[in-house]
């Protein structure tokens, strides 16, 4: 045989070689591909059968031997995307995503804002048709009612009618240093350290809003009350944050400049215009002599102002000192808060409420203001027979 012969027949045996090679990888190949497909597809149905077992699940009562009533508040606007989300954080389902879902193909709406008690053992049907019904609404056991306008003394007689504390302790507690900070780390957006400065008289004045509280338990802590508040106070200032960083204000300014315009506006009067009176006085650097802020400083009310309650030395005194008060003097409502931040386009520096109608009338000079106060005031009174 010769060379070429030779060459040839092993080039074939080596192609051959690689041939034989080639097909075992192949089979490698596809049996590597079988078993990776079979494990996806165990995967897939394992993922399937894991799918409808926990769905399943997630449809029945999260604990049906568990039938303590947990307090759930439902806000007013609340999708069911959230409620699902609220009732999962609370205990009461097992997932909100497949509780969204349910609603939606069943065609559930309606649901009602309120405070429910339900319990871990509730079928997503009953629950559904709880908050369309508000069957199992709570009863409060009690309410405080904060009118606008009060100080925080008041506000402490109100609170002390349903705890087991004096009014005097409670003010005591809400000025307590220690407590006012574990607030002002746990609602940063409204209480800061300019309720700390030591010219301040009570530090939580003006932060708790004016609103009716309900309560669900017979006596709850003072702490309880006052998170409450300030929650309702956060919520309001949060609707104006916007505009107070834009006006490059604090909370603390605005909330005091809003008491002040709380306790000046009797019911006939223009907030917004009185809130411009305020600021066109600021901004002309004249004293904002008003006289709330006055009574504040004596700590009682003042049927009237007479000149020897001018002469308190002390801070919230307007007559003495120029610009705001060290901070509010009483809570204020939402629309003092708005007036505080809108005030009205005017050249007005004076205003007063007339004697008997409450009725307000401005003017931009002091002779104006004598003569209306002449008019309205003393005169008023004289017919009234009032000196």
């Amino acid at each position: 045989m010769g060379n070429e012969e030779k060459q040839e027949k092993d080039i074939k045996a080596i192609m051959r070689n690689n041939l034989l090679e080639r097909r075992n990888e192949a089979k490698i190949i596809r049996k590597i591909v079988a078993i990776i497909a079979l494990i996806f597809i165990l995967s897939a149905a394992g993922v399937g059968i894991g799918g409808y077992i926990y769905i399943k699940s997630a449809l029945q009562p999260l604990d049906a031997n568990n039938n303590k009533p947990i307090d759930i508040e439902v806000p007013i606007g609340s999708s069911s995307t959230s409620i699902g989300k609220l009732l999962e954080k609370q205990g009461i389902i097992k997932n909100g995503t497949i509780f969204k879902y349910y609603v939606k193909f069943n065609n559930i709406s309606g649901f009602q804002a309120g405070n429910y008690a339900m319990t871990p053992s509730m079928t997503l049907e009953e629950i559904s048709q709880t908050l369309q019904s508000g069957t199992l609404v709570r009863e409060a056991l009690f309410k405080i009612t904060i009118p606008e306008g009060l100080n925080l003394a008041q506000i402490a007689e109100s609170i002390a009618k349903q705890i087991d504390m004096t009014p005097e302790e409670i003010t005591k507690q809400l000025d307590d240093p220690e407590y006012l900070q574990t607030l002002i780390e746990k609602y940063p957006d409204i209480l800061t350290a300019d309720m700390l400065n030591e010219q301040v008289m009570h530090p939580l004045e003006g932060y708790l809003f004016p609103a009716t509280y309900p309560f669900y338990e017979e006596k709850p802590s003072l702490d309880f009350i006052i998170n409450e508040m300030l929650k309702q106070t956060e919520k309001v200032i949060a609707k104006y944050t916007e505009l107070i960083e834009e006006e490059q204000k604090s909370v603390h300014e605005v909330l005091t400049m809003a008491s002040l315009i709380e306790k000046e506006a009797t019911a006939k009067a223009d907030r917004h215009m009185i809130s411009s009176v305020f600021y066109n006085r600021i901004k002309s650097e004249m004293p904002l002599q008003t006289d709330p802020t006055v009574a504040y400083a004596h700590g009682k009310h003042l049927e009237r102002t007479l000149y020897e309650h001018l002469e308190i030395d002390s801070p919230y005194n307007t007559y003495a000192n120029k610009g705001l008060p060290p901070g509010p003097i009483a809570n204020a409502g939402e629309s003092s808060i708005e007036a505080a931040l809108n005030p009205a386009d005017s050249d007005y520096l004076y205003f007063l409420a007339e004697y008997g109608s409450g009725e307000v009338h401005y003017s931009k000079t002091l002779e104006e203001h004598n003569a209306l106060k002449e008019k309205y005031i003393t005169n008023k009174r004289n017919e009234a027979g009032e000196s």
